[in-house]
């Protein structure tokens, strides 16, 4: 809770350092890695820094913070909090990592905002980020102890034992632990990360949702290579493809994440675009192990039938639950009589009442169908949605 003294300075400060957000994060990250390089070559993702998303999500992050503070001033953007403390949970980020930030980000701050940076403004300013600061670090502290890890230290090697080619672009892997124990639980939805060496040296890591069951033993990935086009070419991404084998080694976290699967028997909306099919189909998968006649309506988009990663699985998998009914769009559906052409309506869907939603694609398909969702009655609060990369939508939570 934002302090009596800080508020109204908070307030009046709010549209001036949001307006100059983006020219702060991005003298803050040249001061960081100034200081730090190796932050820059073995944590943070080298393309979204290049391309700039990085930055967004940072300013994103803190602008949507101070205002939640201010408009909510009772109440803690968990939904926020929750999902950025996993993804650094993910990353290995540290308790001490959070002081350096502090450092450098108010660094820039006071370079960027001069002389309008008064004691004032700067004490505030410190509160709204140690206020965000101490309450992922409380939040990531209890994610490492439910990993059973020291904090930063969830890494461990684990064997690839099958690889399969899903599509042109898309390949699985399945793992299991180098010393060959079994491979640890996890909740329908989440991801891990993975840490790959690249030529120069760079130990880059990208997360992975996990893709089939829980509690087989193996964990699965799906990683679809990125090719360069308007942003750069997918690092990580493609040296797995090209150097990922059965018997090959890789570092791996954790399973985290809280995109996860709900307890109980209410109805559920699984939506899906590209490789975001991915965390649904670990839903479904423990959907069938569970049995039971719940309510499941499953939809998914993609350019073609061949592009669409697991799409037999996927089928399978719906045809198999007794509740659950799949619709497909494909913006050219070929010969492919059962899906749609173009792009997703929910209009012509029949959702049950007290629906809960759970969304995974590029952020243009999660908005449109958050969109839909809204206009028919769904509560924000029932609409959950899981960003790939940095999350550039902090700022929509209702």
């Amino acid at each position: 809770m934002l302090s009596e003294q800080s508020a109204p300075v908070i307030r009046a400060t709010l549209p001036v350092v949001g307006a100059a957000i983006g020219e702060i994060t991005e003298l803050f990250y040249k001061k960081l890695f100034t200081d730090r390089p190796e932050l820059l070559r073995d944590l943070f993702n080298r393309g979204n820094q290049a391309s700039g998303e990085q930055q967004q999500a940072l300013a994103g992050s803190i602008a949507a913070f101070a205002g939640m503070l201010l408009e909510h001033p009772h109440a803690r953007p968990d939904a926020m909090l929750s999902r950025i403390a996993h993804k650094h949970a993910s990353l290995g980020v540290t308790s001490e990592q959070y002081k350096l930030v502090h450092q450098h980000l108010f660094g820039a701050i006071v370079e960027v905002l001069g002389d309008a940076v008064t004691e004032e403004v700067a004490a505030a300013w410190d509160e709204v980020y140690w206020l965000m600061a101490n309450a992922l670090i409380a939040v990531e502290a209890r994610l490492y102890q439910e990993a059973g890890a020291a904090e930063g230290a969830t890494w461990r090697p684990m064997r690839i034992v099958e690889r399969h080619e899903e599509t042109a672009d898309a390949m699985s892997l399945v793992l299991r632990p180098a010393d060959g124990t079994p491979a640890g639980a996890f909740r329908p939805g989440q991801y891990v990360s993975v840490q790959v060496e690249l030529a120069d040296g760079a130990r880059q890591i990208r997360q992975y949702s996990l893709s089939a069951a829980p509690g087989t033993g193996q964990w699965r990935i799906t990683v679809k290579r990125v090719r360069g086009g308007a942003g750069p070419e997918g690092e990580v991404s493609s040296w797995l493809h090209a150097h990922a084998r059965a018997g090959g080694v890789l570092q791996v976290s954790a399973p985290f994440g809280d995109l996860v699967l709900p307890e109980g028997d209410g109805p559920l909306l699984l939506a899906s675009a590209g490789i975001g099919c991915t965390p649904m189909l670990s839903m479904l998968h423990h959907l069938a192990a569970e049995g039971g006649n719940r309510s499941v309506t499953v939809v998914h988009a993609d350019r073609t039938p061949a592009d669409h990663a697991h799409r037999d699985e996927l089928r399978r998998l719906a045809a198999g639950l007794p509740g659950a009914a799949l619709h497909l769009w494909y913006e050219e559906p070929g010969d492919d009589t059962a899906a749609s052409r173009g792009t997703v309506d929910l209009a012509a869907l029949d959702l049950p009442e007290g629906v809960t939603a759970y969304l995974c694609g590029p952020l243009p398909f999660m908005r449109a169908v958050r969109g839909d969702l809204l206009r028919r009655g769904v509560p924000a609060r029932d609409v959950h949605y899981e960003v790939f990369g940095p999350d550039l939508w902090l700022g929509s939570e209702d």
